[in-house]
């Protein structure tokens, strides 16, 4: 089986499925609560998947690379994402899958559902805000982009370590 890291799993949702399609999974998430969650999650399903509570500045590649890092919905909340996507690259074994939302999309779309108008649709939390072109910018900066997808309203791209 193929080996995954997803970094930021949260609740552990795209880590089982993963799991399900017959992959090597491993999650990690700065969050307890939600690693505790996705434990559960993978024990309900009889998954042998993994998850430990982490931050993403402390991973390191003898320990925590694979051959898929996926890194969905979390750069986004990072001070400093090029820090972030410059491990990640080191990380990757050689391929990575990121994601972001797009903007100014995101904060529309949140605006015509009636969330966070006085953040004029910044979901809090959000620190960074990307188009699909400066998304990619910051991922060619690091990484060999070779697919993108933009599937309402996220900038998914698959990377292959230079």
């Amino acid at each position: 089986a193929k080996h995954v890291h997803e970094i930021g799993c949260g609740e552990g949702f795209l880590s089982t499925m993963l799991a399900q399609s017959g992959f090597a999974v491993r999650g990690s998430d700065i969050s307890p609560a939600a690693v505790a969650i996705a434990r559960r999650r993978a024990a309900e399903l009889g998954l042998t998947a993994t998850f430990r509570v982490g931050d993403l500045h402390d991973l390191s590649p003898p320990r925590d690379g694979a051959e898929l890092v996926v890194c969905c919905e979390v750069l986004e909340h990072l001070s400093e994402p090029a820090r972030a996507l410059a491990l990640l690259a080191r990380l990757a074994q050689p391929h990575l899958i990121g994601s972001v939302p797009r903007e100014p999309l995101w904060r529309l779309l949140n605006m015509a559902r009636a969330r966070y108008w006085a953040a004029l649709g910044n979901t809090p939390g959000h620190l960074q805000h990307w188009s699909a072109r400066s998304f990619l910018g910051l991922l060619e900066n690091h990484v060999e982009v070779r697919e993108v997808r933009t599937p309402l309203p996220w900038i998914m791209a698959l990377c292959r370590r230079r």
